[in-house]
């Protein structure tokens, strides 16, 4: 009887001209595709064919089809339009302002919910129903609260002396406006941000800044208690543990919420249209408030169209930044 090498059992027999390994790793690879085919497929369906589908309407004359190629000239009159320019320097004025006010409170706040407290269970589902709330409902509660002849901000606010203000309807800026309180003229570049919008931005702090305290509760959950131990025999104690312990540690948690953050006050839209329809006038006009009133109201589908991936590519450009600028400064160990 010949001896069979161990070696040669993976070399015979053989399988359309491979070997038996070979022929098993395909199979494996196979089984691997075809477990990721449906969600291939779905990405396939729902994200590039739309995506690549909106680029071919940006570079046509659009009614229901293809009029006529025009390549880039909706981006050439999207970058001279100052219509444009105003709802993205909204959008940033917007983006910049709420981003730091949501993250800075709910990371205080997340630090006092982390405490032993009592009744700390209620406290986090409180602080978190806004953000499980119908966006379309609490926003047009908030725009009866905003109302400035019946809204409960304004009784509230004679109640205590305070004359009322026009929140939602109100297009001068704050600085402005407070400067007006005394008698001191302000330029127009130095008026701020409107009222209108600051309103947006205090609906949008009450929204999100319950699913912010609950990243960062995850975050500081995942900090070994041990630190703070070795840090307070060291001599340690409050601001000390949170500034060299706490906020280095919850850096890859602070920057994800970042990234999140900026993405979603570019791409913010429900509320706003809901309580002021990017009024008055254009103090409230964001960049997806603009580019929806240039489809539907204006019929501009391909102009929109490009608007959109204008707007894509300045979330993108953010994103590129904040992770060679920020993420170089997260602390992973």
């Amino acid at each position: 009887m010949t001896a069979v090498s161990p070696g040669s059992l993976y070399q015979t027999p053989k399988k359309f001209g491979l070997s038996i390994r070979t022929w098993r790793q395909i199979k494996e690879a196979l089984f691997g595709y075809a477990l990721l085919a449906p969600a291939i497929i779905l990405l396939l369906v729902f994200e590039f064919y739309p995506l690549f589908f909106g680029m071919y309407i940006s570079m046509c004359e659009w009614k229901l089809t293809c009029v006529k190629f025009i390549g880039l000239a909706n981006y050439a009159k999207a970058f001279s339009d100052p219509a444009m320019w105003h709802s993205l320097l909204i959008t940033a004025t917007y983006s910049v302002i709420s981003v730091p006010v949501q993250l800075g409170l709910g990371l205080v706040l997340a630090y006092l919910l982390f405490q032993k407290v009592r009744g700390l269970a209620i406290f986090r589902m409180m602080f978190f129903m806004p953000y499980i709330t119908t966006t379309v409902a609490s926003a047009a509660v908030w725009a009866y609260l905003f109302n400035p002849t019946s809204g409960l901000i304004n009784e509230a606010m004679s109640v205590i002396g305070l004359p009322g203000l026009k929140w939602l309807g109100e297009t001068k800026g704050i600085f402005a406006m407070l400067a007006g309180t005394v008698g001191l003229p302000l330029p127009a570049w130095a008026a701020g941000p409107s009222l209108a919008l600051i309103s947006l931005i205090i609906y949008t702090t009450w929204v999100f800044v319950g699913y912010d305290i609950v990243i960062f509760l995850g975050g500081l959950g995942n900090i070994p208690g041990e630190l703070y131990d070795a840090a307070k025999v060291d001599g340690a104690e409050g601001w000390q543990l949170f500034r060299y312990i706490t906020l280095p540690l919850l850096s890859p948690t602070t920057f994800f919420l970042l990234i999140i953050t900026v993405i979603g006050t570019f791409k913010a839209f429900n509320h706003i249209y809901i309580m002021t329809m990017g009024g008055p006038g254009d103090a409230t006009t964001t960049s997806s408030i603009y580019i929806f009133n240039q489809l539907v109201v204006y019929g501009r589908y391909s102009y929109s169209a490009a608007l959109s991936f204008v707007v894509f590519i300045v979330i993108l450009a953010l994103t590129i930044i904040q992770n060679k600028v920020a993420g170089s400064r997260v602390v992973y160990d």
